[in-house]
């Protein structure tokens, strides 16, 4: 799945936006960080549709905002806009932790110099 032919890119947008406010609020934060905080992300978004019961979301103070706002933003969209699933919003999510990773080779930070050009 290609960020430049993917039908929900406005759902990546919309996530990318909310991390980047993330970065900006707490300059502490590493992408190593973000990472686990979009892995709990995922979590929490599937607890509030009735899923991963047994799974635990942390409770990392700096990870607190990027799961809220992927919840949020999961709420705001799944079953609502342009037919997306769960499923699709987790692929969604684990598209971006891709995107982290592989932007976090070149500095604590560098996923967030990434995107703050372009979100």
């Amino acid at each position: 799945m290609d960020f430049n032919d993917d039908r929900h890119l406005d759902v990546c947008q919309a996530i990318e936006i909310e991390l980047k406010a993330e970065y900006e609020i707490h300059p502490e934060l590493t992408d190593t960080l973000c990472v686990f905080g979009l892995e709990n992300a995922i979590i929490a978004t599937k607890k509030e549709f009735g899923f991963a019961r047994s799974e635990r979301v942390t409770d990392h103070p700096l990870l607190g905002g990027i799961i809220e706002r992927c919840v949020a933003v999961g709420l705001e969209r799944i079953g609502k806009v342009n037919a997306l699933t769960l499923k699709d919003y987790v692929a969604r999510i684990d598209k971006i932790k891709k995107s982290v990773i592989r932007h976090s080779e070149y500095g604590a930070r560098s996923y967030y110099d990434f995107i703050k050009k372009y979100v």
